[in-house]
């Protein structure tokens, strides 16, 4: 159904009978409405650590406003931008030297040097943080002089390293080189000194308070000031509650999609998206529908082939989602990486809806209708019932999982949409326990790579608890080794990473270890009525990226910030 916000809830929504107001109006009575960013949207528990190498759970800004990276990097410009480091460049095939700024500073006052930078990323050598990685191609790091550090590889995995430039945050050695290794992998990391814009206020149970660092390192550097004094972070409780805190203005900047979000846009609420229409949000990741590989029939080309026939996403992006999503290309990747789609490819292998040959595809593959009960049968005559999941409140992936189920009706493929809480919809995808389950894993990135490294995840001896992706566990060395290859491509060599990706994107479409169904949104509603100059589309506005979820501050997000603008209030 088409899902709008019907008036008797944003009445509701409105005047607080939902009960939506209680956690923002106290906070509104400790800080200053006029100097405070209310934010929502990555944070769905109290916030209970700050330990930036703890990269699933940390609290909403310990990476961008508290600790920060050597760049940022831009995914709309694909451009990087110079921030603890001054410079970046290969000298050579192997040697990678990292020049860094002068004048840096933690929030305590001490000098941030490259002695930090070394330190930092040999912990990764130490005790197993998410880049230990790393190390198995990286050799050694050496101090060239004060503010200059050479980095030697033995396989150097260009594309790897780029992501790593940005995501990579820097600790203050004098503080963690005191930590045990448990503490350094595993550790709250209560009250963080780091080297951003912001300092750590405090938190509780509904929020997360950061105070502006007034002595930012950035502020004298390269002139930039951030605008809030305050930024706090509410803990979601449900997409409802969420949705009235925009709508009453308690809640400034909300990345969770609401639904009927876009019914409200021209209803004078005040609200802003960085697209003024659809799909009103810039594209973040893939969403596709993974297959166990591992499991009958879905083992069988044709049978997933036929399943790819039979999805009608174009309902999914109209009915579900009101089009505040676009339906994927059939490689999934997403609109910003356009150009390494290769057109011929698609034209030849790609999968589009198409009942009919559905149909055609499972009667010629042997899969019949032998009870006529409506549904086909294996081809050894035992019936077919798969069970596609989602997480249990995840209303419009739930939603999809309907549509996916009637869809395939009409071609005879029973799916049974089903919604088991999140942490058993975790425990069936890392153990290869499901049948068809919808993901969206891979997000946006420096590179492509990242995106075929997630779908050709070669660690199949993780199994039954793969976590790198993969989740459907398709074997292909073929395709694990043009990933590799794709890695040791050096980034400024476009043709040589066009040619890969093809040659990828041939084994991807043939073979359909999953399917790209749709693109999930950067989730962006803006309240305008006491901040101003949010990120936007229009011509001669800022386009930085208005989300707060983990990785996106230093993908530009942080710039946004020293771009808003208080709204004098009456």
């Amino acid at each position: 159904m088409r899902r709008v916000v019907s008036i008797l809830l944003v009445l509701a929504l409105l005047t607080g009978a939902l009960g939506v107001t209680s956690v923002a109006a106290a906070a509104t009575t400790e800080f200053p409405r006029s100097q405070t960013l209310y934010t929502g949207g990555k944070q769905w528990g109290p916030p209970s650590n700050w330990n930036p190498f703890m990269t699933g759970n940390y609290a909403t800004g310990t990476i961008g406003l508290c600790y920060e990276t050597l760049f940022l990097y831009d995914p709309l410009t694909a451009k990087f931008t110079p921030w603890l480091a001054s410079s970046g460049k290969w000298t050579n095939s192997t040697t990678y030297r990292l020049v860094l700024r002068s004048g840096l500073t933690w929030s305590d006052g001490k000098a941030l040097t490259v002695d930090d930078v070394k330190f930092t990323i040999e912990l990764g050598k130490k005790t197993t943080l998410n880049f230990s990685s790393l190390w198995s191609w990286l050799t050694s790091i050496s101090k060239v002089n004060s503010t200059t550090l050479d980095f030697k590889f033995k396989t150097p995995l260009y594309q790897e390293w780029d992501n790593y430039l940005y995501n990579l945050p820097i600790v203050p050695q004098h503080i963690w080189s005191t930590k045990s290794l448990t503490d350094v992998a595993t550790g709250a990391n209560d009250k963080p000194v780091g080297s951003g814009a912001y300092l750590y206020n405090t938190y509780d149970q509904t929020k997360m308070v950061w105070e502006k660092n007034v002595n930012w390192w950035a502020t004298k550097a390269l002139k930039l000031s951030v605008a809030p004094k305050y930024i706090i972070d509410l803990v979601n409780t449900s997409n409802e509650n969420s949705l009235g805190l925009v709508l009453q203005g308690q809640e400034d900047l909300n990345n969770n999609y609401l639904p009927g979000i876009s019914t409200l846009l021209t209803g004078g609420y005040a609200l802003h998206t960085y697209y003024p229409s659809a799909p009103y949000n810039i594209a973040a990741n893939t969403a596709w529908l993974d297959i166990n590989l591992q499991k009958k029939p879905m083992s069988d080309l044709a049978f997933r082939k036929a399943l790819a026939y039979g999805i009608n996403v174009a309902d999914i992006v109209s009915r579900d989602y009101n089009n505040m999503v676009q339906a994927s290309n059939p490689t999934g990747l997403l609109p910003m990486w356009n150009k390494y789609v290769d057109q011929a490819v698609v034209k030849k292998l790609g999968i589009t809806y198409n009942p009919a040959k559905a149909k055609q595809v499972l009667a010629a593959a042997g899969y019949k209708d032998v009870n006529h009960d409506g549904y086909v049968e294996n081809k050894d005559g035992t019936k077919i019932t798969l069970k596609l999941i989602v997480p249990n409140g995840w209303s419009d992936w739930m939603a999809a999982a309907q549509m996916i189920s009637k869809s395939a009706k009409a071609v005879g493929l029973r799916i049974v949409a089903s919604y088991p809480d999140f942490n058993g919809y975790l425990d069936a995808r890392l153990k290869g326990t499901f049948d068809l389950a919808i993901d969206n894993q891979a997000n946006v990135s420096n590179s492509p790579w990242t995106y075929y490294h997630f779908i050709f995840y070669d660690q199949l001896k993780d199994i039954p608890t793969t976590q790198g992706g993969n989740y459907g566990r398709y074997n292909n060395k073929t395709a694990f080794a043009l990933v590799t290859q794709l890695d040791k491509t050096k980034t400024t060599d476009l043709t040589a990473m066009k040619a890969v990706i093809s040659k990828l994107q041939t084994i991807q479409l043939a073979n359909l270890p999953m399917i790209p169904l749709w693109y999930n949104g950067m989730w962006a509603q803006m309240s305008t009525t006491y901040w101003t100059n949010w990120p936007s589309s229009v011509a001669g506005k800022n386009h930085y990226l208005p989300v707060t979820w983990n990785g996106y501050w230093n993908m530009t997000a942080i710039l946004m910030l020293t771009q808003l603008k208080a709204v004098k209030q009456p």
